[in-house]
């Protein structure tokens, strides 16, 4: 890995981090044991995408400036208010809770006036298009809908996994992807921010990034056994060496990427961008430090006689016209 003169990684790596397997999975079972404590014992801060609340529709004379909208909201006693812009620049979406708790009719119009009040400037006033309550029945709905996908994309990676490689690696991967999402998911506990639609979304690009490079990882392994007279512990160490470039600079040319929508973006996604920013460090860290190290252990412990016939069927597959 070159930048300009500057060499950050050697052509041939020969890093010896099977010598590290058990306090690399040790640290990541911490982690993860953490997390659990963390969520169990802490929670998480749900935002009213999961717990219900105002829901006010703002149309400017100009655009609006968002960030200066949630400011002066905050400003007025709304310091949680998610702001959004939606259809033209003019239009604004605030999402809030009430300051009494009160979900009446009355409650909800007082807030959509205070809110109105609060948002407008004098050379750029706002008008409310709507507002409502939305009731914490649509959070759980959410929360359904995030569980089923979460086991859809899992069952799919079992099945795509366990069918290009072999069972073993489809459970190291599976098992390495689940930590990351949550170790993530527990740092987002333990902080205390605000955990709301687009971090969940966040927790799900990091599950699609983590077994990427995993797969790639697993790939060169596969190929390394096909190829290398050498133990299986040897083969893992080489391919982890081979693929340590590609892994790195993937993982940074995406961090800077989210870097960019962290700093750019806006406070409506401060979450997915510190989501995906951690995911990423936390999913590079374990397809290099624990994904291979989870084969030489256990009843996940591979061995060549493993892909054997994995080998012999995309042989044959080779062959036929």
């Amino acid at each position: 890995m070159n930048i300009f003169p500057l060499r950050l990684i050697p052509a041939t790596p020969n890093l010896d981090f099977m010598r590290l397997r058990w306090v690399a999975v040790a640290a990541f079972m911490l982690l993860a044991i953490a997390a659990i404590g963390a969520i169990a014992g802490k929670g998480f801060n749900y935002a009213l995408d999961f717990t219900g609340g105002t829901v006010v529709e703002l149309r400017f004379q100009q655009p609006a400036n968002v960030d200066g909208v949630r400011e002066r909201l905050a400003d007025a006693g709304y310091p949680g208010a998610q702001v959004q812009t939606f259809g033209s620049g003019s239009d604004l979406l605030v999402r809030l809770q009430p300051r009494d708790g009160e979900t009446s009719a009355d409650a909800t119009s007082r807030t959509a006036d205070e809110v109105r009040e609060a948002a407008s400037l004098p050379d750029n006033p706002a008008t409310i298009q709507s507002s409502a309550f939305v009731g914490p029945q649509v959070g759980r709905d959410l929360a359904e809908n995030a569980v089923y996908a979460l086991l859809f994309v899992v069952v799919g990676f079992l099945i795509y996994i366990g069918f290009r490689f072999e069972w073993k690696f489809a459970v190291a991967a599976i098992v390495t992807t689940l930590n990351d999402v949550l170790i993530v998911a527990g740092w987002f506990a333990l902080s205390g921010h605000e955990f709301d639609l687009t971090v969940l979304a966040g927790l799900l690009s990091v599950m699609g990034f983590s077994i990427n490079d995993t797969i790639v990882v697993f790939d060169r392994v596969r190929e390394n056994f096909r190829s290398m007279r050498a133990p299986p512990m040897e083969v893992l160490n080489a391919s982890i060496n081979q693929t340590l470039s590609r892994t790195i600079i993937t993982s940074v040319v995406a961090f800077l990427t989210v870097l960019a929508l962290f700093l750019y973006g806006g406070g409506s996604l401060e979450g997915m961008s510190l989501a995906m920013m951690f995911g990423i460090v936390i999913g590079t860290l374990s397809s290099i430090l624990v994904a291979c190290p989870l084969l030489t252990m256990g009843f996940l412990k591979v061995t060549k006689q493993d892909l054997l016939p994995k080998a012999r069927d995309d042989a044959e597959l080779a062959r036929r016209p």
